[in-house]
């Protein structure tokens, strides 16, 4: 249970940090290029950047909540069932006097 835990937290890691790290690493391969070559520099580098942010929150929140369902989800199978007392009928636990 632990190492499955562990594993999953990885997991989540690496996905969302490959959404900051590649999407930032493009726009500056392409804002440069693109700046060489239309003679614009830095606009065309500021824009694309500015777009890769964009797109790179956009992914961080689209997969952030994804993976919350998913935590969500797999907490309620391992949660025991609510005992009566949270419900108000009687229980088979003994009474405090």
């Amino acid at each position: 249970m632990k190492n499955e835990a562990w594993g999953q937290a990885l997991r989540v890691l690496g996905n969302l940090s490959g959404w900051i790290a590649f999407p930032v690493l493009i726009g500056v391969i392409l804002g440069k290029w693109l700046d060489r070559k239309f003679n614009t520099e830095p606009w065309l580098f500021l824009t694309t950047i500015g777009v890769c942010f964009l797109v790179s929150m956009y992914g961080l929140v689209i997969n952030a909540l994804k993976e919350f369902k998913k935590i969500e989800r797999l907490e309620r199978k391992t949660k025991p069932a609510a005992s009566f007392k949270s419900t108000g009928k009687q229980s088979d636990q003994p009474k405090d006097l």
